[in-house]
């Protein structure tokens, strides 16, 4: 097999080119079969195959520098770069990244895992090459559903003031995670229609050559191109700003790609070379459903069929919810940043499609767009995972939250998300939110509470936030459902002594807990704190005078987060005459990539872990009860 020779950065430049599109079939094999046992983004990484084997046929790594947005379609080049091998534990613990990861390789240069960021870094990189009179190629590969998002726009307008080289390759197969929206996507959709255009000009060109008066004529048809192009090439939006356009060129044709990207090379300037690839390229089940091929868990090959049935996930349960809470009432809509699928909207989408909108991969838009519907009368429920939510921290406090408008934020993947690492890990958005006034936080215990704080949410009139893990929906402790009410906590188990005090997913930990702490004696009470914004303080404090130590978890940072807190608030209120307090939360700094379950334990989240800890701290108590553990 040739992919056998591909052991190190470069050997594919020793590939004859006669051989490359069987080599682009060897790697679709490849990723095909071991995607089957591990899971990972399969559909993105089918369609870049070609693309990534022609830059490396041009660029030379790792001097050259190649960024890529979002990043999740980096597999080809991590198996041409040597890390093929990684691929039996890709995403898993130990294993490697899912996305570009700079401590695997040299020529991973940036660790983007969230869209449309990457043209500002490589722009940013091209500008210190300027400054430091380097020579190395520049390159940002830029998928189609990222030119949704501002941040593109504002590195592109700054980019078309460049008078040095700078490659950015548009990666255009209409179709990022959901299906592209809006205006850029239909000015693809023409460009799309527009090789009459570049074949005409191509063929005037080359005619022109033959002739003795071709600098003169040349510089005639030059005046007139931009109006010329107008009639052929809907918008021209690039060149329109100032940056050269290359294109459409086949994303799967590795000699045309070769050959573009040489070219590419050769522009003293900012250039988008523009190619249009196939998600899913050489998988029909990926073809068919690119977005469920998106991020796919292990599957059997044959039919892309999942090898695992899944249990309802609290993505399932929110969905379900959401097509109820639709059916009673008109005024309910429903917000996604090009996840719809992902978030369990897409019911809603085909139920009520006139109350459903995509805005693309912009959080930021999306909550000032619900903004404003909130101010039209309407309802408006924006599902975004936690980790993108971050993108739009200036929109919930500005836009929402000062105005007081009536917005609900229903946060999925919250806390350890898992495979995809670093960059998704959702374990920041208690800490983050907590410090916005008027926002309600809620975390639901399992999945009864989760559709009992949807219901709370869209009729609370109050920007109100509900954040809730990935993942099967606990459906335990299903006897404790009492009314959601405002800011206040959940009493499960009320005794002495030790009072564990859990948010959201750690209630079930909460209970795993409490069990091992009475098989050994200990008197324990469990509350579900369901409110971390505002806190339940009536509560708190009568629970730091009747415990010797309270022990709160969370999935989320211990800065600024529940714990932290609440420990605050006892200490303004009661000083340090009350119960002592033993904070588990996520350590201070980014988690890897790894099996959730796995990722807990090393942060001492599981249930023997904080066992373990309770009876050390509750032990380590004077008889008074005041000193701190």
């Amino acid at each position: 097999m040739l992919l056998d020779e591909i052991n190190k950065t470069g050997d594919v430049r020793f590939v004859p080119e006669d051989q490359l599109d069987t080599l682009a079939e060897e790697i679709r094999s490849f990723l095909i079969t071991h995607l089957s046992k591990t899971g990972g983004h399969l559909a993105s990484n089918l369609g870049v195959v070609e693309l990534t084997i022609a830059l490396h046929r041009v660029l030379n790594f790792p001097e050259d520098k190649l960024f890529w947005d979002v990043g999740h379609q980096c597999y080809t080049h991590k198996i041409l770069t040597g890390r093929k091998d990684g691929f039996e534990r890709l995403r898993q613990k130990g294993g490697i990244s899912g996305f570009p990861k700079t401590s695997e390789s040299e020529t991973d240069v940036f660790e983007t895992g969230h869209a449309s960021n990457a043209v500002s870094a490589a722009l940013g990189m091209v500008n210190a090459r300027l400054l430091s009179g380097g020579e190395e190629t520049v390159v940002v590969v830029l998928g189609d559903g990222a030119l949704s998002g501002g941040e593109a726009y504002e590195a592109l307008n700054n980019a078309a003031k460049l008078n040095t080289n700078f490659i950015i390759i548009l990666n255009d197969n209409n179709m990022s995670i959901s299906k592209p929206v809006g205006g850029v996507s239909r000015y693809l959709d023409g460009v799309r229609t527009a090789q009459r255009y570049l074949d005409l000009k191509a063929d005037i060109y080359e005619s022109l050559n033959k002739g003795d008066r071709r600098k003169k004529v040349i510089t005639g048809i030059r005046r007139a191109k931009n109006s010329f192009k107008q009639l052929f090439v809907p918008g021209m939006f690039f060149e329109n700003i100032g940056i050269t356009y290359l294109g459409p060129v086949d994303g799967h044709d590795i000699g045309a790609l070769t050959r573009m990207i040489s070219e590419a090379k050769k522009v003293p300037k900012a250039v988008v070379l523009h190619v249009q690839s196939s998600k899913g390229k050489g998988y029909p089940p990926a073809e068919n459903h690119p977005a469920r091929f998106h991020g796919t868990d292990p599957f059997h090959i044959e039919n892309g069929v999942p090898l695992k049935r899944k249990e309802p996930a609290y993505q399932d349960i929110f969905s379900t919810v959401m097509c109820k809470l639709g059916e009673r009432d008109e005024k309910i809509c429903a917000i996604t940043a090009a996840m719809a699928e992902g978030t369990g909207l897409k019911r809603f989408r085909n139920r009520f499609p006139d109350r459903f909108f995509d805005v693309g991969i912009a959080e930021q838009h999306a909550v000032t767009f619900a903004a404003g519907l909130a101010l039209g009368g309407y309802k408006p429920v924006f599902a975004v995972y936690s980790t993108f939510l971050q993108r739009a921290y200036d929109q919930v406090m500005e836009d929402v939250c000062l105005q007081n408008l009536p917005v609900v934020f229903a946060i999925d993947r919250a806390g350890i998300v898992g495979a995809d690492g670093e960059t998704h890990q959702g374990m920041f958005d208690l800490s983050y939110l907590s410090t916005i006034p008027r926002l309600q936080l809620l975390a639901p215990k399992n999945k009864w509470e989760l559709s009992d704080m949807m219901k709370y949410a869209v009729n609370a009139n109050a920007p109100v936030a509900v954040r809730y893990p990935r993942g099967e929906a606990y459906d335990g402790l299903s006897d404790f459902r009492a009314v959601v009410e405002y800011g206040k906590a959940e009493v499960l188990y009320e005794e002495s002594d030790i009072l564990l005090l859990a948010v959201g997913s750690m209630v079930k930990t909460a209970e795993q807990v409490r069990l091992a702490l009475k098989e050994k004696g200990f008197s324990c009470s469990l509350t579900n704190a369901r409110f971390v914004k505002p806190l339940d303080g009536d509560y708190l404090c009568k629970a730091a005078q009747t415990h010797r130590l309270i022990v709160t978890m969370e999935e989320n940072v211990k800065a600024g987060g529940f714990g932290e807190q609440a420990e605050v608030f006892v200490r303004e209120q009661l000083g340090f005459t009350g119960a002592a307090f033993q904070i588990f939360a996520l350590p201070d700094r980014f988690l890897p990539h790894g099996n959730p379950e796995e990722l807990k334990k090393d942060a001492g989240l599981d249930a023997e872990s904080i066992t373990k800890e309770v009876i050390r701290a509750y032990r380590a108590l004077s008889p008074g009860g005041n000193e701190r553990p």
